[in-house]
């Protein structure tokens, strides 16, 4: 079921890209309530999981895959329409690829990303990475970010029907734009963790790989 919510998020995704160019007031607006749905299921499909005990390795791989699909098509599709620069999109990206490369290394190890067989290696990385503080703190952030922006969409088009002065306000303006920012900087620092707790597994021969066990702790 988690995994069909994850689906489902993914196709959300896309209808609201589609509906951000339609440049026409009701339709972004309407976009923006997908993209508020699209976020909400993050949450929701997690504890779908946990409370049916059907949280997997695939489950888990493939809930990365869907939060990277919207995260990366979102910094895209808003840098394309002009509301933040180009290079906010690459960073993002660049960031996902090398994360993503060195957990399916220690993937085969028989680690995986979160769970009772996380590869954090120490608290402090367990903590920034795996976490529900810093998920939940990293999912809000999103959550307000792309919210904000695609506010900025809609207001363009039209503005919103009723909390349109939101978006005149000096001090809504500039804590949404913090939020931006400081979303791409909680990209940047929960990524820094995945390397530190891979790097032991870099120097691994594929007879090392073959010899750790998925169902038994691997040594350190």
């Amino acid at each position: 079921m988690a995994n069909v919510i994850t689906a489902g998020r993914v196709a959300l995704l896309f209808v609201g890209i589609g509906l951000l160019y339609s440049h026409q007031r009701w339709l972004t607006f309407l976009a923006w309530l997908v993209l508020l749905i699209v976020f909400l299921g993050d949450a929701i499909d997690g504890i779908v999981a946990r409370r049916r005990g059907q949280s997997t390795v695939f489950g888990a791989v493939f809930d990365i895959a869907g939060d990277r699909v919207v995260e990366n098509a979102l910094w895209i599709v808003f840098a394309h329409l002009g509301l933040i620069g180009v290079w906010a999109p690459l960073l993002v990206m660049t960031r996902g690829f090398l994360v993503d490369g060195l957990r399916s290394v220690a993937l085969q190890a028989g680690r995986t990303p979160f769970g009772e067989r996380t590869m954090a290696r120490t608290g402090l990385t367990h903590f920034l990475t795996a976490s529900r503080t810093m998920r939940a703190l990293y999912g809000v952030a999103k959550l307000a970010a792309f919210l904000f922006l695609g506010g900025l969409i809609v207001e363009q088009s039209g503005g919103f029907p009723i909390a349109g002065w939101l978006f005149h306000s000096s001090v809504s303006l500039t804590l949404g734009w913090i939020c931006v920012y400081g979303t791409l900087v909680l990209t940047v620092v929960r990524g820094l963790p995945v390397i530190v707790d891979a790097w032991p597994y870099l120097g691994w021969s594929a007879e090392d790989f073959r010899r750790a066990s998925p169902h038994e702790p691997t040594a350190g």
